[in-house]
């Protein structure tokens, strides 16, 4: 899921060497293949997780890590991932990120230990940040006819809305015929395309304008973001009352206050809170923040709940997942182009996080005798319906009628919001399934009948989040369409 707006603050660019003839569409062509690699390492680490974690011998409380270390580290540093390319300019940033994140791959497939995994997923996330940023702005720099701009994003968007799909296709082949080893080598293959073709078709871009690095609200936005994951992780290992869960959760809370008192005193805020103030704007960040909260979740649990209750092989999970994204992609097809245009936000957000939650609670109801078709399937249209409209919604929501030099913050606010969003409700829902599974197995339960229940309660708890969401949303965003919507073409595609 992509915006289709810059992520550079900088001045018009000049027309020059990499906008001319069919070049451009080279370049798309290697812009699209780095993305999709960040966009695939999302869901590919998926499907693999079970064999990794008896590979390594990893429990159930720490997997968790190796979802939330990519998107925290990726989400959190995505802000100063656009200023560093209006620093020091595109080329060298989207050269750097596909590199970087090609050796952090390299040392994930090499990995020996749980810590070593970690630690790798970590630096692609690291390096992800730079690559997202600097290829939106290489894209919007490189189309500059408003035409030829709105087809190649169209296109970039279409590859970069499949990732997640192929992530999980990938994830099983590779898993299942090869080893899980190799759903990290494959990067290597992607990033190598990314760094030559770059290295060949891209020219210098170099900023007329260097905004001053915030560096107050980088540490703040970083370190706050990181205390409040890993606190609400450490609530799963330890327990909530132990100093290194409430401790690290109200350090958090402090720096990200520090943080956003940070941007009304400095001159070039990272994230300037006029975007975050508008009403529908605001609204929209709070639903993609709940919507990947929930969703990542799904993919999480029920990879587990098909490899070890139904007995699905690697590949088989991937292609169970693919009815979900197909409701997803019918659901944001019909909300951009047919009715966000004609009723607003507010109506599609609030029954599109209804139907997300409708679905997740259909999940929470698996139990040991539970089949894919009965049982799996059902929920898995409904709730990938309900966040297609809901995300298409909100993401559209999130960057119409913002100020042109405002657009790259809010860009990279709302990535950053999708990958905190899914951070977070990763390390909150497995922490709730670990207590579960731990009281269930405590009590007398057999393994399985305590997995299962430890499933089903993250399930639940998501469909509630869903459901809050859905009501604060309905309040909070404006009816009817906006003037900035009635004015704006789709500006994301998924």
């Amino acid at each position: 899921m992509t915006t289709s707006e810059s992520l550079s603050t900088s001045a018009p660019p000049t027309p020059g060497a990499e906008h001319s003839g069919n070049k451009r569409w080279l370049i798309l062509a290697v812009i699209a293949i780095a993305q999709v690699m960040v966009i695939l390492d999302a869901t590919v680490v998926n499907i693999a997780l079970p064999s990794a974690q008896r590979d390594l011998g990893f429990s159930d409380d720490q997997r968790q890590w190796l979802i939330t270390g990519y998107a925290l580290s990726f989400g959190s540093l995505l802000l100063i991932g656009g200023r560093i390319a209006d620093l020091f300019g595109r080329r060298i940033t989207f050269l750097t990120g596909v590199a970087g994140f090609a050796v952090a791959s390299a040392i994930g497939g090499a990995a020996g230990s749980f810590g070593m995994l970690v630690a790798a997923r970590v630096g692609q996330g690291v390096f992800a940040a730079l690559l997202a940023p600097a290829a939106l702005s290489l894209l919007t720099t490189t189309f500059t006819d408003p035409a030829e701009r709105g087809k190649a994003f169209g296109i970039f968007g279409a590859i970069s809305g499949a990732g997640g799909a192929i992530g999980l296709l990938l994830g099983g082949v590779l898993t299942e015929y090869l080893d899980w080893r190799w759903c990290m080598f494959v990067n290597l293959i992607f990033a190598g395309i990314g760094f030559v073709g770059g290295l060949l078709l891209l020219g210098p871009s170099d900023a007329e304008e260097r905004p001053r690095l915030d560096l107050i609200g980088v540490v703040t936005a970083t370190a706050g973001m990181f205390a409040l994951v890993y606190g609400l992780g450490n609530a799963a290992s330890k327990s909530w009352g132990s100093v290194d869960t409430w401790g690290f959760l109200v350090a958090g809370g402090v720096l990200l206050i520090a943080f956003v008192y940070s941007q009304t005193k400095v001159a070039h805020p990272l994230l300037p809170l006029r975007i975050l103030l508008h009403r529908n704007r605001g609204g929209s960040f709070l639903s993609i923040f709940v919507l990947c909260a929930g969703m990542f979740v799904i993919f999480l649990f029920l990879t587990y709940f098909m490899q070890q209750n139904l007995r699905f092989g690697p590949v088989e999970s991937g292609v169970a997942f693919l009815p979900m994204i197909g409701t997803l992609m019918v659901g944001a097809t019909m909300a951009t182009t047919v009715l966000l245009p004609k009723i607003g936000p507010r109506l599609l957000v609030t029954v599109g996080m209804l139907l997300a939650g409708a679905g997740t609670g259909l999940l929470a109801l698996l139990d040991e005798t539970s089949t894919y078709s009965a049982n799996v399937l059902p929920g898995l249209l409904v709730s990938g319906f309900g966040i297609g409209l809901t995300m298409a919604s909100s993401m559209n929501v999130g960057i119409a009628g913002v100020d042109p030099h405002d657009s790259g913050a809010a860009s990279a606010a709302i990535n950053a919001v999708q990958q905190i969003g899914g951070s977070i409700g990763t390390a909150l829902f497995s922490t709730v399934a670990t207590n579960v599974v731990t009281s269930q197995l405590l009590s007398g339960k057999n393994p399985a009948t305590a997995a299962i229940a430890g499933y089903s309660a993250a399930f639940t708890w998501s469909a509630v989040l869903f459901g809050v969401g859905a009501v604060i949303c309905a309040f909070v965003l404006r009816p009817g369409v906006s003037a900035e919507l009635s004015t704006a073409g789709p500006v994301v595609h998924m």
